[in-house]
């Protein structure tokens, strides 16, 4: 009896002290929780080893590809956890900056990256409408250029000719800057001003132009007296082949017989559009250009449509600021039918890019071919060499003269 007392009075003793521990855990328990939540979740002041938790999603490596991502990870880690306002980081920010720095590091300024808001701006420019200062811009000698002003435009308006160099946007020194985050500098909002640095042969100037909404239209069409007409087509957008028909059954329905196609600061565009225009004036199923793949192989484009224009004589007016897709167009009508370039060397841009759509609205333009005249030129920095010289200078531009057409007009009496 004593015995099992001893033991129930041990019992009750050990119980008794558990009860009085357990608490003392549980609180321990509860503060080491909130600790590491703390932690995790929290950015003290005077934290120099903390950053903020990212969830990274969509991590699966392409099982074909053999790189090591471990300094890319090491990095990120560094970044995110060493920098000192790690609390304004943006991770999605991280990734297309990292994506655009691989683009970047093939050294080409036609294979680009564009986060969403870059490529929506695309698309826009594309379809003729958006806010900004009116010029194609491009990269010459690792020096952001002007392809052209775009007439009728602010930039045409303030001066700002095809070649000069862009040295400043806003007192910003623009070496080594991207087209891209040249373009998002210099559009914005209409109504808004902006300070352009250009070098213009030894010269350098500043220009303040004052951005607008710049609807382009894409094709115009002239009557130049004595059956002539001229069709100046400014760009190869989304509307170029459907403003193009338009002017053509003009030209057709109104009797005209000789033509004036002017492409001077025509900066490109689409491909198919360019193939279609000079479809017009050849027969259908004839090659236009030749596009040649990494591996050497060509591949002809054909027209597909059947020709309205077919012997009609035609004289091409071309400039400095001539590229792409009216080099193809111009390169394609000499080629075939001995058509007559008027003007001056073009920009020389031989080469074709794919854009690709990425998730969230991203886009991705690629290099992938060049392009070909039929007879095999490639005009890549070399442009093409007009068949008569005539030069355009800033003088006669502000008299309102235009030797190079005045020549054209010569050519088809």
């Amino acid at each position: 009896m004593e015995q099992r007392e001893e033991v129930f009075i041990q019992k009750k003793s050990f119980s008794k002290k558990i009860s009085q521990v357990i608490p003392k855990f549980v609180f321990i328990a509860i503060v080491f929780a909130f600790g590491i939540w703390v932690g995790q979740n929290v950015v003290f002041p005077f934290s120099s080893d903390r950053a903020p938790i990212f969830n990274i999603s969509n991590q699966n490596t392409p099982t074909q590809i053999k790189a090591d991502f471990a300094p890319f990870w090491d990095a990120w880690d560094k970044v995110t956890f060493g920098y000192l306002e790690r609390s304004k980081i943006d991770p999605q920010k991280l990734i297309y900056g990292a994506i655009a720095g691989m683009v970047n590091s093939l050294g080409d300024p036609y294979t680009v990256f564009l986060d969403p808001e870059q490529n929506r701006e695309f698309e826009l420019s594309l379809s003729g409408t958006y806010e900004g200062v009116g010029i194609e811009i491009d990269i010459r000698d690792k020096t952001l250029v002007v392809v052209a002003p775009i007439d009728g435009t602010p930039a045409q308006k303030a001066g700002v000719q095809a070649g000069d160099k862009i040295l400043q946007i806003d007192g910003e020194d623009t070496s080594g800057m991207s087209i891209q985050d040249a373009v998002a500098k210099i559009r914005g909002e209409r109504d808004t001003k902006i300070v352009l640095g250009l070098g213009r042969g030894d010269k350098k100037l500043e220009v303040t132009i004052t951005r607008a909404k710049i609807v382009i239209k894409s094709v115009e069409f002239e009557d130049l007296g004595d059956g002539v007409a001229k069709i100046k087509i400014t760009r190869f957008g989304d509307n170029t082949f459907s403003e193009w028909s338009k002017a053509v059954n003009k030209f057709v329905s109104t009797g005209y017989k000789k033509l004036i196609i002017d492409v001077r600061n025509n900066p490109g565009g689409r491909l198919d559009h360019s193939i279609s225009i000079a479809g017009d004036f050849v027969n259908k199923g004839t090659t236009v250009v030749i596009e040649e793949e990494a591996s050497g192989k060509q591949i002809p484009f054909k027209t597909e449509n059947n020709p309205r224009l077919k012997g009609v004589k035609t004289v091409i007016l071309i400039n400095k600021g001539s590229a792409s897709a009216s080099e193809i167009v111009a390169g394609a009508l000499r080629d075939l039918l001995g058509v007559k370039l008027v003007g001056e060397t073009t920009f020389g841009k031989g080469s074709i890019q794919k854009v690709e759509d990425l998730a969230a609205g991203a886009g991705l333009h690629i290099t992938f071919a060049k392009w070909l005249t039929p007879k095999g030129t490639w005009v890549n920095q070399e442009g093409l060499k007009p068949d008569i010289k005539v030069k355009r200078t800033s003088e006669d531009v502000k008299a309102d003269r235009d030797p190079q057409l005045d020549k054209a007009k010569q050519l088809l009496k």
